[in-house]
């Protein structure tokens, strides 16, 4: 697959498919690295940082699973509460 580089300002632009942006999870505005190599440019996506928040805002009745009984504690996992 081919991309395209364009002029946008003092800058070249390089347009993604939109294919290639969803195999590598990439979307408007995401930081990349850019690699200069023997072998030419490697653009890499950043990965995300995942947030608490972010991560239970996503939490609901309808997937909030029961806690699992996995038996007695046998180490310093016991909790004094």
């Amino acid at each position: 697959m081919t991309g395209t580089i364009q002029k946008s300002d003092n800058s070249l632009t390089m347009r993604i498919p939109l294919a290639v942006a969803k195999q590598i999870h990439v979307q408007e505005g995401d930081p990349v690295v850019l690699k200069v190599g023997a072998s030419g440019l490697t653009v890499k996506a950043v990965p995300k940082r995942l947030k608490l928040d972010d991560l239970l805002e996503k939490v609901t009745h309808e997937n909030l699973r029961r806690a699992t009984d996995w038996g007695a504690d046998v180490g310093r996992e016991v909790c004094p509460i």
